[in-house]
């Protein structure tokens, strides 16, 4: 019996969820043109990197990653259908030499509590080495293209990278929960049914939503709890520049990771005692993502525009003469749109992309 969800389709032939709301989108081989010259703008930005360093950093970390959390907190699903490392690790599937091997539920599940950990090493080291070296940090891009080819040679579709270990896709979860529109599927014609649950296709797709296993759980909850302090304990730091010492690097993790236990702390404390009902911890998921990307845009604007507590760090424009009120007009901006986007807009029960027709 087909279901209702292969019988409703847009008008590229891909099936929508009842009741999701959807963007009109350009055709597919758009998508295509989009995708290849992003990667490519990716391999150039490497090439930056290496022989430009001080304006590769300043693209990396100063304006893309900026830009990134808000982009997956409204649009999701644009972000997954053009980041250009899902498009590399797609490569071998493009190109007929993928083994597409199932990845099972605790390879899967392994895989995603990796990437999480990769994340949050990752985010220390930049103030270590990666936000002042150019060289370092194209290291770091072709490692994890290097992994991403590699999943997509091994497994099938998404499952590998995209889906599990990929560091952005723990974020992705937790700040997507609340998209503004689902945008058709770009990278897969039909769906292969390689991850339970898909990200791209599960409404209100969030850190909680996870198969059974504790190491799934975990990880999500982590995730959740813990990623607010993360941010706030990153941003007590300056970047190391030159030699760093024990003591640079034993704080590079501390103030992080202590700032992640304490809301972690908070979290499972309110997630077991006072949160009854599955709509109250969604709620709860909801609030603790608002508080994370909150917390971020409350430094990263001021610290972009010369207003950081740590001169030299982070800063891509000093608009101290010009703007002196910024900071407050910056956090109470972000703060308060993301606290109405997230919590108390009725935002509808959607996707971040249209589920295409299933195979078999």
């Amino acid at each position: 019996m087909t279901s209702n969800v292969q019988n409703v389709t847009n008008r590229h032939g891909r099936a929508a969820l009842p009741g999701s709301q959807t963007l009109a989108s350009p055709p597919l081989a758009y998508w295509h043109h989009a995708q290849n010259l992003l990667l490519i703008g990716g391999m150039v930005l490497v090439l930056t990197l290496l022989w430009r360093p001080t304006v590769g950093l300043d693209i990396m970390w100063n304006a893309l990653i900026p830009l990134a959390p808000a982009l997956i907190v409204v649009a999701p699903g644009l972000w997954r259908n053009l980041c250009p490392m899902a498009t590399f690790s797609l490569v071998p599937q493009r190109f007929g030499i993928s083994r597409g091997a199932k990845l099972s539920r605790r390879g899967s599940a392994l895989l995603a509590a990796a990437g999480l950990a990769a994340l949050l090493l990752i985010i220390p080291l930049r103030h270590l080495a990666l936000n002042t070296s150019g060289p370092l940090t194209a290291l770091m891009l072709v490692t994890s293209a290097s992994l991403a080819f590699m999943l997509g040679v091994t497994y099938e579709w998404r499952s590998g990278w995209c889906n599990a270990l990929c560091p952005i896709h723990p974020a992705e979860r937790l700040y997507g929960q609340t998209p503004a529109i689902s945008l058709p599927n770009a990278r897969c014609d039909v769906c292969h049914k390689c991850t339970a649950p898909c990200p791209d296709s599960t409404r209100s797709m969030s850190p909680a939503v996870t198969g059974p296993s504790l190491t799934e759980k975990a990880t999500g909850h982590i995730m959740t709890g813990g990623f607010a302090g993360f941010i706030w304990g990153w941003y007590r730091l300056p970047d190391y520049r030159g030699a760093v010492s024990a003591s640079e690097i034993v704080a590079a993790y501390l103030w992080p990771f202590s700032g992640a236990l304490i809301t972690l702390a908070i979290y499972a404390v309110t997630w077991h005692w006072w949160c009854r009902s599955v709509d109250e911890r969604r709620r709860l998921v909801r609030l603790f993502a608002t508080a994370a990307v909150s917390t971020y845009y409350w430094y990263r604007i001021p610290e972009l525009t010369g207003f950081g507590p740590h001169p030299g760090t982070g800063m891509l424009l000093d608009l101290r003469s010009a703007c002196p009120q910024l900071p407050v007009f910056s956090r109470l901006l972000t703060s308060s749109f993301f606290v109405w986007f997230m919590l108390l807009r009725k935002a509808p029960a959607t996707s971040w992309l249209v589920r295409p027709a299933t195979t078999g």
